[in-house]
């Protein structure tokens, strides 16, 4: 199972990695330690874990993966609801991440609908 570059749903959460690092640099000096380092974090916990899922021997452990990766996900979307509120972000720049971010959460979503559990 060792193909996750391979794997669309693992390259868009690549791809949002870098945009969200891009686009929260521009948040507050004062919040790097705070929201700003979670909202990485949790950004880069979705290809991690979909990469890490990949890498183990049953399809149960990938489907398990997948789980905390779509999980990482909807707390990025939920942590970026708050920066928006904060106005770290303009609803303008808010709504392409989130459309971004929900694509990426159906993708997991199918991709764990066809693995055995």
């Amino acid at each position: 199972m060792n193909y996750f570059k391979e794997l669309k749903v693992w390259q868009k959460a690549i791809d949002m990695v870098s945009a969200i690092y891009l686009q929260s640099q521009g948040f507050p000096k004062d919040e790097i330690y705070g929201l700003t380092s979670q909202i990485r974090r949790s950004a880069i916990s979705i290809p991690s874990n979909i990469a890490e899922g990949c890498g183990r021997k049953s399809e149960k452990d990938f489907h398990n993966f997948l789980g905390i990766a779509l999980g990482s996900a909807f707390e990025l979307e939920t942590q970026l609801l708050l920066a928006m509120k904060l106005n770290f972000l303009s609803k303008q720049e808010f709504s392409p991440i989130e459309s971004e971010i929900q694509h990426i959460q159906n993708m997991i979503i199918k991709l764990q609908s066809t693995l055995k559990q």
